[in-house]
């Protein structure tokens, strides 16, 4: 991935929150099928290897995980607050008129030996977990015990799992941090105006451009 200095996110806390909260990951592998991606949502294990482990699974008729059992390497692309900046937002479009239209994000990048595992009782394991993470905060979660047993086992017999030990991980924040103090300032008013679909990156440029958010 492309990474200017000012953009760099090295940080495996950072990357590995990232990808908690935008777990819907585009998995990729260039194998006996050729390039092929697919959106696939993961889970990070932080403690499972120095640079953490990705989990999740694939439908078998899903021919993905054949292509992941022969090749070495996969990446996994996680996308974070992503939104168009209009050089509008800018103080220096005013001063000079020399300012052009850009994107901001901030997406990880990881890669890794991808290992497809088939055993009923770590897929039990993974799709209890992926539905915790994203129900815990509901007012009446949902788990995977409240479906019929034997529809659950059903459900398990059509998929395959997957695990990714990360060996190579890349962060990078693309927030308006490259642009002189008042265009930063120029750039959170703007998100913030926006009201919610912008809130997200107007917090990111708050925080990585030192600009206050009040």
């Amino acid at each position: 991935m492309y990474q200017p200095p000012a953009f760099r996110e090295d940080r495996i806390e950072v990357q590995h929150d990232l990808i908690r909260r935008h777990p819907l990951g585009l998995l990729i592998t260039a194998g006996p099928s050729g390039l092929v991606a697919n959106p696939v949502p993961f889970l990070v294990d932080a403690e499972a290897a120095d640079k953490g482990v990705l989990r999740a699974h694939l439908a078998k008729a899903n021919g993905q995980w054949r292509d992941l059992e022969a090749v070495a390497e996969c990446l996994v692309v996680f996308q974070g607050p992503q939104d168009y900046v209009t050089p509008s937002w800018y103080a220096t479009k005013r001063e000079t008129g020399k300012v052009v239209p850009t994107w901001n994000y901030a997406t990880v990048h990881a890669w890794g030996r991808p290992r497809v595992i088939p055993d009923p009782a770590w897929l039990r394991r993974q799709i209890a977990d992926l539905t915790e993470a994203q129900e815990r905060l509901r007012t009446e979660p949902w788990a995977v015990a409240d479906a019929p047993p034997a529809f659950v086992d059903a459900q398990l017999k059509g998929i395959v799992g997957i695990e990714i030990a990360i060996e190579r991980i890349e962060g990078k924040w693309k927030v308006s941090q490259n642009r002189p103090e008042a265009d930063r300032a120029g750039v959170h008013a703007g998100f913030r105006a926006s009201g919610e679909p912008g809130e997200a990156m107007a917090d990111l440029v708050a925080e990585r451009g030192g600009v206050s958010r009040d």
